[in-house]
């Protein structure tokens, strides 16, 4: 059988990287590495065994540069505000596309590319990372047989130790003090983006501060479960400077004093990165739904993830990788555009945490 041949775009990144790590140890698969900068991607090609790259730029590429591949993964970001350039280049040179999207708008907007993928007959899947593909297979999971839900509540908590890149900064600070849509008292509601603020305790982890984030999470949640009450998503940081200052940054952003705070991501950033070696290696996902059970009867359910010594960026890169197995297999989605919910199952991931040395408890 021929090798399935895959080009990973931002593959020098937080997620790319471990994305590619993961993948290079798959049989059957031929990656390429992508990204903009030569130094960053001649130093994970040799340390991945000597893997081909190219130097490329998601905001510029064509058909062209896609042109011999299978399937392009976009772990790149960030993709709030992003353009679907490399969609459309995938569509237009009949390569599956996946990302690892987090952007609200940009994963709303996925079934503007759902017949021109049909045309082609290629899968367009967006958003297979944390959330919504892990969270909903797990949630499909902790629910089987359920007559109906009335609260979900998700919760991830990165450990300070844990590496971050630009791109995720900029994509918290794109919604930091402005309105976030959220579905609370069963209808929609307005709440500001990084507030909510409150105290989450983690099984087996502990408290960890909690704020309200701009996902795809909150639309997609009701739109596939139809939660009487709510469907919410929280984020946090485990330093309480930093995620008590980064609500402090919001108010002049919510009392419209300045437009927004991505404009400061690099020393934002650098702050982090300064404080890297306080807090914890530790990071955590935690789940939580509430309804009716088969029997009508109240029903509570909860899973959580924790993974120590900084394995929690390889938790956003499962999807794809679960994924890319499934195109390896002849496996392949349906063509068409869409988000990355309900095709994935928790079992599909199982064995990668196990051997990454995540912990996940069902309770």
């Amino acid at each position: 059988m021929a090798e399935l041949r895959v080009l990973i775009i931002g593959a020098t990144g937080v997620f790319g990287s471990r994305l590619a790590e993961l993948a290079a140890r798959e049989l059957g698969l031929m990656l390429t590495l992508a990204a903009r900068g030569h130094a960053p991607l001649d130093a994970l090609a040799a340390r991945l065994g000597g893997l081909p790259i190219r130097l490329l730029d998601r905001e510029r590429l064509t058909a062209a540069d896609l042109s011999g591949f299978d399937v392009v993964i976009d772990a790149a970001g960030p993709f709030q505000a992003s353009a679907p350039t490399v969609i459309g280049a995938a569509i237009a040179a009949g390569v599956h596309y996946v990302d690892l999207a987090d952007g609200r708008a940009f994963v709303a907007a996925i079934g503007a590319h759902d017949a021109a993928a049909k045309a082609v007959g290629i899968s367009v899947t967006t958003g297979a990372s944390s959330i919504p593909a892990l969270s909903h297979a797990v949630i499909d999971t902790l629910t089987d047989g359920w007559q109906r839900i009335d609260r979900i509540r998700i919760g991830i908590f990165p450990g300070n130790r844990a590496p971050r890149g630009l791109a995720v900064v900029q994509a918290i600070l794109s919604y930091v003090g402005h309105p976030v849509r959220v579905w609370r008292g069963g209808r929609w509601i307005d709440v500001p983006g990084w507030g909510m603020l409150h105290r989450w305790t983690v099984p087996g982890v502990g408290a960890r501060w909690a704020s309200a984030c701009d996902t795809p999470e909150q639309d997609l949640l009701v739109r596939r479960y139809h939660p009487r009450d709510s469907a919410e998503f929280f984020a946090g940081m485990e330093l309480s400077l930093l995620h008590l200052g980064l609500a402090l940054l919001a108010l002049p952003v919510r009392l419209g004093w300045i437009a927004g705070l991505r404009p400061a991501s690099r020393p934002l950033l650098a702050i982090a990165k300064w404080l890297l070696p306080f807090g914890s290696d530790i990071g955590a996902m935690d789940i939580m739904v509430s309804g009716r059970d088969g029997c009508n009867a109240p029903a509570t359910a909860r899973w959580t993830l924790r993974a120590d010594g900084n394995r929690g960026p390889y938790v956003p890169t499962l999807a794809a990788l679960a994924l890319l197995r499934r195109f390896r297999d002849g496996r392949t989605p349906a063509p068409g555009a869409g988000a990355c919910t309900g095709m994935l199952t928790l079992a599909e991931t199982q064995a990668d945490f196990e051997r990454l040395g995540i912990a996940t408890d069902r309770s």
